[in-house]
């Protein structure tokens, strides 16, 4: 069984006839495949007459900067390639540019894929609230081989965050797309993973007794506070 898969699901971007100005900016969107869902986001800016230069990032595999080539424009279909991971775009945009439909090729696979252009980023700073399960804990996840697990919880004003590591995978600081406690129940999900976290905190705040799901798998997850 493979756990904590991070192939990398790609995409692109918008199109229209309506030059540079029309599609230049900050695109989102979120390739769902089965339990997996991917948050991604395409920059584009011009690069010569009618033509358009972009980069890729993937927020939830903690990827940036990945080159977007052969961008080609006609009326109001975009298709694109993005070679360092074999995948392809072909989308359609509405007449205001404001969408695009279409769909992402890759491996032989294709999935739906819509963007949208991306609100500015925020520049409110979040406000930290800690709870008593702050900080980090770790565990082993037993899946024909040993994969550790850390997880980094913080608490703010408006809710819980959490990131999970995979130091045996080399993948860091992967963000989790909710976490929430109510009582002793400690919850996490990881979209970008097809999978999820549910746990017991014990009345010493020191062990979080659960499971781990991903992907129809189920396995025992005890996630121990690691002490600084």
């Amino acid at each position: 069984m493979k756990l904590l898969c991070t192939t990398l699901f790609l995409l692109l971007a918008p199109t229209s006839q309506a030059g540079a100005q029309s599609i230049q900016g900050d695109w989102q969107g979120t390739l769902t495949v089965g339990p997996v869902e991917l948050r991604l986001l395409l920059h584009f800016t011009p690069d010569g007459p009618g033509a358009f230069k972009g980069s890729l990032d993937s927020p939830d595999q903690r990827a940036t900067g990945i080159p977007v080539a052969s961008v080609r424009i006609s009326d109001s279909t975009l298709t694109f390639q993005v070679p360092s991971i074999g995948g392809s775009y072909n989308g359609t945009a509405n007449a205001a540019v404001t969408t695009i439909t279409g769909a992402w090729t890759q491996g032989g696979m294709s999935a739906p894929l819509t963007l949208t252009r991306a609100p500015a980023p925020s520049t409110v700073r979040r406000v930290p609230k800690p709870s008593d399960i702050d900080g980090d804990w770790e565990g082993t996840l037993e899946a024909g081989a040993s994969l550790r697990i850390v997880v980094h919880i913080a608490t703010f004003e408006d809710g819980m965050s959490a990131t999970m590591d995979s130091p045996d995978q080399k993948a860091f600081g992967l963000p989790a797309s909710s976490v929430t406690r109510t009582g002793a129940k400690v919850q996490f999900q990881m979209k970008q993973l097809g999978g999820e976290f549910s746990g017991t905190l014990d009345a010493g705040l020191t062990a979080i007794d659960g499971t781990w799901s991903q992907l129809g798998n189920t396995l025992p997850l005890l996630l121990k506070r690691v002490k600084r």
